[in-house]
């Protein structure tokens, strides 16, 4: 699990820069720093959720189970910027299925190379 957590808060740090990129570019350079360090940061929690120690599930419930973590986490920093920037929220859910889609793609892989043993 350890492992996991890691690859995930890696990879919302990751997303995290992907969407500020974004974000930057969608606001022609004029976001307020406390604006981008925010949704940077809410990138970072989606990959501290997904990463926590889940149940071992099929993959397609576990990429829904990261859609609604990416809903719920990019509802917070949505809600709170006044309903102002629906692309990085629904870039939040996209972003929780990725991470999860990746962490249960190397769960399998592993497993596989466990059962060759």
């Amino acid at each position: 699990m350890k492992k996991r957590m890691v690859h995930s808060l890696i990879g919302g740090a990751l997303l995290g820069v992907v969407c500020v990129v974004g974000a930057s570019i969608r606001s022609d350079f004029t976001a307020p720093a406390d604006f981008v360090f925010s949704l940077w940061y809410n990138r970072v929690i989606i990959g501290l959720l997904i990463g926590a120690p889940w149940v071992k599930t099929v993959r397609s419930k576990a990429l829904l189970r990261g859609g609604v973590m990416g809903l719920l986490v990019s509802f917070a920093f949505y809600s709170s910027t006044g309903f102002q920037d629906p692309v990085s929220f629904v870039a939040g859910v996209l972003y929780g299925v990725l991470l999860e889609g990746w962490l249960s793609r190397t769960n399998e892989n592993s497993a596989k190379e466990l059962e060759k043993v």
